[in-house]
């Protein structure tokens, strides 16, 4: 008896039936072939009629396999996403904190420029100022409202000059060292300003109160003007301070006077100018032009005047001049 692996077709009836559908199934395709191939050159149209109608009878399954296809790849990119979300994540945290520290550095560095292009305006405009420097640190906590300046009798700082800013007063220099100096801010309680309202030269004055704003207070008890936003400034009286210096805003009315707010917060500005006390004696000085580092003498005796043509001249003058405010005959 013959093997199974060896056995022939015809001697099993169910391998002949595979064998005579395989051979049936191979000359219908070729004999469909060769009659589309004859169709394509004999009627291209009607081919083309046909080949449509092909297209339609699949369309169906071709719309299956691609929303399988899709749907399939969509779950890969989402399983994907959701393994590095983490990664992802942390990426896009470091670069929101770089791009907020360089939006502070540039902000920073927009307002440092502003504040030395006013001091460089007011350096050109007003030759009261001595020094320029920044301001190290301010102590808002203790007693005592201080800051910190960063020159000192170096640069020509002593106890008593002022320092302003760009957007107005700071307050006035308590102690000098030989590189840094104290600043007694205009919130300390120990600081007394005159200003007046810079609208209407209202005169007034001001005193820290201790906690960051100003105490106003007219010199008219019986009379209270202020209004909130009045701008208040120097006022030059008693010395010290250079009038015109912006120093506080009004923000609120009280019974016995008005609380401001002060122009230049210590914690904001950093370059400010040290000034010279205000005192006429310096108004004065620099009212008189200099002459070649020398004053001029007052004392001195006008110079001899020259002769005939000047004085042939002097009837002529005062006859033109009796001629200007007289009638003529």
């Amino acid at each position: 008896m013959a093997s199974p692996a060896n056995q022939r077709p015809g001697q099993s009836r169910k391998a002949q039936n595979s064998l005579f559908t395989a051979y049936v199934i191979a000359v219908t395709g070729a004999v469909g072939g060769l009659l589309l191939a004859v169709l394509s050159v004999a009627d291209p149209l009607g081919f083309a009629h046909l080949r449509i109608a092909a297209h339609e009878l699949t369309a169906p399954v071709a719309r299956a396999t691609r929303q399988m296809i899709g749907s399939i790849s969509g779950i890969d990119d989402n399983i994907s996403a959701y393994v590095h979300a983490g990664d992802q994540n942390r990426r896009l945290r470091s670069e929101l904190a770089d791009a907020r520290r360089q939006l502070v550095e540039t902000s920073a560095l927009q307002e440092q420029t502003r504040q030395l292009k006013g001091l460089l305006k007011l350096q050109e405009t007003d030759k009261m100022g001595i020094a320029n420097g920044y301001l190290l640190t301010s102590n808002s906590t203790s007693t005592k409202r201080l800051a910190l300046l960063s020159i000192g009798r170096n640069m020509g700082v002593a106890a008593g000059q002022p320092v302003r800013g760009a957007d107005g007063l700071i307050g006035r220099v308590l102690t000098a060292g030989p590189s840094v100096s104290q600043v007694l801010l205009l919130s300390d309680v120990d600081n007394v300003v005159p200003v007046r309202r810079a609208r209407d030269g209202l005169p007034a004055q001001i005193s820290g109160s201790g906690y960051g704003d100003l105490d106003v207070r007219t010199l008219n008890v019986a009379n209270n003007p202020f209004r909130p936003g009045d701008i208040l400034v120097t006022s030059g009286i008693g010395g010290l301070y250079p009038p015109n210096i912006p120093v506080a805003v009004v923000i609120r009315r009280k019974d016995d006077g008005a609380l401001a707010r002060p122009l230049a917060d210590p914690a904001k500005v950093d370059a400010v100018s040290v000034l010279r006390p205000y005192t006429p004696s310096s108004i004065e000085a620099q009212a008189i032009p200099e002459t070649n580092g020398a004053m001029p003498d007052l004392t001195a005796e006008p110079a001899p005047r020259a002769a005939p043509a000047s004085t042939a001249q002097a009837p002529a003058t005062k006859a033109s001049s009796t001629t200007a405010t007289a009638p003529r005959p």
